[in-house]
């Protein structure tokens, strides 16, 4: 149970990563991921990486601005803009349902508009998962320092449903209405680096 705890990322990397230790048993037709970070980067970097043999980016939680955060299903992006928030932490949350390619995005906890991407689409479940960084090219590739993310993660959950504002609300809380494929309370990893697991 890693509730009281954060993944600290010290510096910027091409090595430091946490790797996610499980994956969905399905492909994936619908899917929903939350994280927490707290950083004071100004360029971009990768949060939650889902790289499979089709695409590095099957899923991708990007950081393009400081107010900017890039969601990816299938190689394809959306973006949504939010307001610039200066040393507080963020928590965030996608989700994506193939029927329709509909995508929702809240931002501490709040909705923005839903946009669509990727209709028809079905995510691989071979998957690499990776937290502070993403694929270079393909699912076997390197990672690139500057893309890397420096600060802290924590309350990083993912489902293979969708997800409503109170799930959302529930989540940042640390008490998930729904069973995660992997979440705080049971967080499967191994850390690659120097990544270091702290109390908040």
């Amino acid at each position: 149970d890693l509730v009281e705890s954060v993944f600290v990322f010290p510096q910027e990397s091409h090595t430091s990563y946490v790797q996610v230790q499980a994956k969905p048993q399905q492909p994936l037709q619908n899917f929903s991921v939350c994280l927490r970070s707290f950083t004071d980067l100004t360029r971009p970097y990768s949060l939650f990486s889902y790289a499979t043999k089709k695409h590095s980016s099957d899923i991708l939680l990007y950081k393009a601005k400081p107010n900017v955060y890039q969601f990816s299903v299938g190689g394809k992006s959306l973006s949504f803009t939010v307001p610039r928030s200066l040393a507080e932490s963020e928590h965030v949350c996608a989700t994506w349902e193939s029927t329709t390619g509909i995508v929702g995005f809240w931002f501490n906890g709040k909705p923005w508009p839903r946009k669509g991407l990727q209709e028809g689409y079905t995510v691989g479940n071979e998957a690499s998962i990776v937290l502070g960084q993403r694929k270079k090219d393909g699912f076997w590739g390197g990672f690139e320092a500057h893309q890397s993310f420096v600060g802290e993660m924590s309350s990083v959950y993912m489902w293979d449903t969708g997800i409503s504002t109170s799930g959302v609300r529930a989540a940042m809380n640390n008490w998930p209405e729904e069973t995660p494929i992997f979440g705080w309370r049971n967080f499967p990893y191994k850390v690659v680096g120097k990544v270091y697991l702290k109390p908040q």
